[in-house]
């Protein structure tokens, strides 16, 4: 049972995680799907972004209540440095968040202490598809570490240049520094409900790369700090496309079109969307 608590762990049924694995739930009749992702599978709003052909943008989508307009977004100069300056933090609100809460309203930087459970090969851009068995395959890693050994634990800050991570205490050297424009996609996992993971595109890749996305998770005190963490990432999209939006009313530059998600949804509502409509009861 201890194992379970340190992971957040809910039972699903397994046709929902089948499901997740191979196609995530169709978009509701009123909302168009994207096309034309490198991922190639739909989601449940249309977003497009503007990034250069070898780097990533990333925006936020709107699921259900939560508000988080489409937004245009590219890559611009300053956000290539692994070693960025860290901002003044905020700690983040223990409040609980609920689908209803607007990002906007999140202050920036955020601070979180967390375990990190590690990386692995993502298959595509964005959707839990993608991010569901390299998380199933980190956390059975780190059950079956030896005794003793422990999962380190850093400071991760998000602010609206990128997702810094830090050692504990005074240093304020990033271990790893994630700009804000290769990040495509972040959720709360479905299963492990205190990990929140992200898809990045890999430092000088692109998306023709054969293993061109990594899937970072990492393990919060609660359920509901995975879920502000989920919120201070989509509030650092915002933050940062109203800097590409400034840049580019001055002089835009050539762009292709791409498009990202960050899952705003609660592990619960992810369940019902990919529950088929066999799975519930008459």
């Amino acid at each position: 049972m201890g194992d379970e608590e340190d992971y957040g762990f809910v039972a699903r049924d397994s046709k929902i995680l089948q499901k997740a694995l191979t196609n995530e739930s169709s978009p509701r009749p009123t909302v168009a799907s994207t096309t034309g992702s490198e991922g190639g599978e739909d989601v449940p709003q249309e977003v497009t972004t503007s990034a250069p052909p070898d780097r990533v943008s990333s925006t936020s989508s709107t699921e259900r209540k939560v508000s988080v307009p489409k937004q245009n977004r590219k890559s611009s100069a300053g956000t290539e440095s692994s070693h960025a300056a860290v901002p003044s933090v905020k700690r983040a609100p223990k409040v609980k968040m609920s689908k209803e809460r607007d990002d906007a309203t999140v202050p920036l930087p955020q601070s979180f202490q967390v375990k990190y459970l590690g990386q692995r090969d993502a298959s595509g851009l964005w959707g839990i598809k993608h991010t569901r068995k390299p998380v199933d395959q980190l956390v059975t890693t780190a059950r079956s570490m030896p005794a003793g050994q422990i999962l380190p634990i850093v400071r991760l800050i998000v602010s609206k240049e990128g997702v810094s991570v830090l050692p504990l205490g005074k240093s304020q050297e990033p271990l790893r520094f994630h700009p804000i424009d290769t990040i495509s996609y972040g959720v709360q996992d479905l299963v492990y409900t205190r990990v929140f993971c992200i898809i990045v595109v890999r430092e000088g890749g692109n998306t023709h790369d054969k293993h061109p996305f990594e899937c970072h998770a990492f393990v919060c005190d609660s359920r509901d700090a995975a879920r502000r963490l989920t919120y201070a990432l989509s509030a650092a999209f915002k933050e940062f496309s109203k800097t590409v939006k400034a840049a580019a009313a001055e002089g835009g530059t050539q762009s292709i079109k791409k498009k990202f998600a960050i899952d705003l949804r609660s592990p619960e509502e992810i369940a019902d969307d990919l529950r088929a409509p066999d799975d519930s009861e008459a």
